[in-house]
């Protein structure tokens, strides 16, 4: 055998004896598709790379995959198309928090009270690492805890109120946006207010709400577990789905990794007559999607008719995802379905605009691709994003009650121009320009979890009393010290003063004899 043989064979023989495949769990309580589908091709890379991942969900792969295996707690197809069309408003804001609340609870008991789940700690299933999504229950971070596993988190939208005490994130009204808020990030007096107010809502809810429904559940299996608060210190990184160029600069700890985009994958071959209909349109196409969740067949007869008005104007073809298989109007340029392959739809060339309600799966598939978005928010997160499309240039935005004929066409013509296009291409190029895949980067942390299990990386915020943190102690200190140099200055002026009263009365009497 050649020597130059038997040297590649020894390397990869070395190379693959590197090589570690990690058990790990994947919990994923909340029956959002939006938010497994963002999910799903990370924990596929995952397997592919010989890892052997647990994924537990409420949606069932069509095609078996290798090294994944799956407990299914229930097919929540319930959770599609079931939010009515709103505007929004501190009413949205209050049942948001409200809703946060009962979904927890019960997606908290729906994961331990299903078989599969028991099976894992009553076995004592042996896992490397245990991946928690961190959205509106913590009940996975019990699960960890009692398998005796480190947690990486996971979000599928940008950070939640309660994430930024969690993870040691600055939360300052005067530019870090409030989640279910708008605005921008240099905010008004007013929008100060309001940020602190919604802000200490939801973390109220949470706390005292959320995590109280959370641990009454675990502790009718696990009596002796600890709160959700010493809980928490068991995550050791987040991977959150957002990007510092669409959703403005924050002030991240190191264990707090933005990864927006891993599931954006190379698109597909579009259905033979999508294709064709999308390519024979001159001037482009329109995409129009209000997500998975909100019900579009409940858009009023009013706000439908200016939609339509506005797009039977415009030159370009739409492509709308409709709640039923019929449309309630006929329009040869529209071509409409219940399901349409999104990321698909994006990357073609000829989609010149998108309009969405700014759900963050969306938005960031429009910032991959450079489509420019007209959002129209209507609850939660969504607020926030359709704030960032817009001071980010990936778009504009508009809402309910400015749906007028007149300022939606105003708003199309906008991010329609071509020289808005041309910068949102440079947008999406500048997103895209990365050292390492957000694919890459998920990995590789929730490997680097497995690998070292007992590092922990959290902010030292999170250690550090509130009087320290805003340095009240150390403002003490300064003041004791200006009043103790005011007062000394106090006595050395009253001692001249006293000294020269002296002499002067002193001199006359000298003078006399």
């Amino acid at each position: 055998m050649p020597a130059y043989l038997r040297l590649c064979i020894i390397t990869a023989l070395i190379y693959l004896n590197r090589i570690q495949a990690y058990n790990i769990l994947a919990v994923l309580p909340y029956p959002g598709r939006s938010h497994h589908g963002a999910f799903l091709p990370f924990f596929k890379e995952l397997a592919r790379r010989g890892n052997n991942v647990t994924l537990i969900s409420h949606y069932p792969q069509e095609t078996p995959l290798k090294n994944l295996n799956e407990i299914i707690l229930s097919e929540k197809k319930e959770f599609q198309n079931w939010v009515p069309v709103t505007s929004p408003s501190y009413l949205t804001v209050f049942v948001a928090g409200v809703v946060l609340v009962y979904t927890g609870g019960a997606s908290c008991k729906t994961l331990l009270d299903n078989q599969g789940v028991q099976d894992l700690w009553k076995n004592r299933a042996k896992f490397d690492v245990v991946i928690v999504e961190q959205f509106n229950s913590d009940c996975g971070l019990g699960l960890a805890y009692e398998l005796g596993a480190p947690v990486v988190g996971i979000t599928a939208n940008s950070l939640m109120p309660q994430h930024y005490k969690r993870y040691g994130v600055p939360d300052n009204p005067s530019y870090t946006r409030n989640q279910v808020l708008g605005g921008r990030t240099r905010a008004t007096l007013y929008e100060r207010v309001e940020r602190t107010l919604i802000g200490i809502y939801i973390n109220y809810m949470v706390d005292f709400a959320s995590q109280f429904l959370d641990e009454y559940y675990l502790r009718q299996y696990f009596p002796n577990i600890p709160p959700i608060k010493e809980l928490e210190k068991n995550i050791k990184f987040l991977l959150l789905y957002q990007h510092f160029v669409l959703n403005s600069v924050l002030l991240l700890p190191s264990n707090v990794i933005e990864v927006a985009g891993h599931h954006v994958l190379e698109p597909k071959t579009l259905p033979k007559d999508l294709k064709q209909f999308i390519e024979e349109s001159k001037q482009g196409v329109i995409y129009v999607s209000f997500g998975s969740m909100i019900k579009a067949t409940s858009l009023s007869k009013y706000n439908l008719q200016a939609i339509l008005d506005v797009l039977e104007q415009l030159p370009q073809r739409v492509i709308w995802k409709w709640d039923t298989d019929n449309l309630p109007f006929e329009m040869d340029k529209i071509y409409s379905s219940k399901w349409l392959p999104q990321n698909d739809i994006l990357a073609h060339p000829n989609v010149v605009a998108f309009f969405s309600h700014c759900g963050q799966v969306g938005i960031t598939e429009a910032i991959h691709y450079g489509v420019p978005v007209l959002g129209i928010p209507m609850f939660g997160d969504q607020i926030s994003n359709a704030a960032a499309v817009e001071e980010s240039g990936l778009g504009v935005q508009t809402a309910l009650n400015e749906l007028t004929k007149e300022n939606l066409m105003k708003k199309f013509k906008t991010i329609l121009d071509p020289d808005f296009r041309s910068n949102v291409k440079t947008l999406s190029r500048m997103y895209r320009d990365r050292p390492v895949s957000s694919l890459n980067a998920s990995v590789f942390w929730t490997e680097f979890v497995a690998r070292y299990p007992n590092a922990t990386f959290r902010s030292p915020i999170l250690s550090v009393p509130l009087y320290q943190y805003y340095c009240f102690d150390v403002l003490g200190v300064f003041i004791l010290l200006l009043l103790f140099i005011f007062l000394l200055l106090k006595t050395i002026i009253r001692c001249i003063i006293r000294y020269i009263s002296y002499r002067l009365r002193r001199k006359p009497k000298n003078k006399i004899q």
